[in-house]
């Protein structure tokens, strides 16, 4: 019951971020939540969360950088 709850919100979240990919919005957020609850019960999905992940890290401490000058 918890692996089908996960999936389908999984699978909802995936929805909302092509959506908002399409139409402006927080696609990004959308986007990993889904692969966080995929990443409970496939390894692959895990490890694209944490290149995720990573990729948001390495931006966020270069926007910080630029902004900081």
């Amino acid at each position: 019951m918890k692996k089908c709850l996960l999936i389908l919100l999984g699978s909802l979240c995936m929805l909302l971020g092509l959506f908002f990919a399409v139409v402006p919005g927080p696609s990004l957020i959308f986007f990993i939540a889904g692969l966080m609850c995929f990443s409970f019960y496939y390894p692959k999905a895990r490890h694209y969360l944490r290149l995720c992940q990573k990729a948001l890290t390495k931006s966020c401490a270069f926007l910080d950088k630029k902004l900081a000058r």
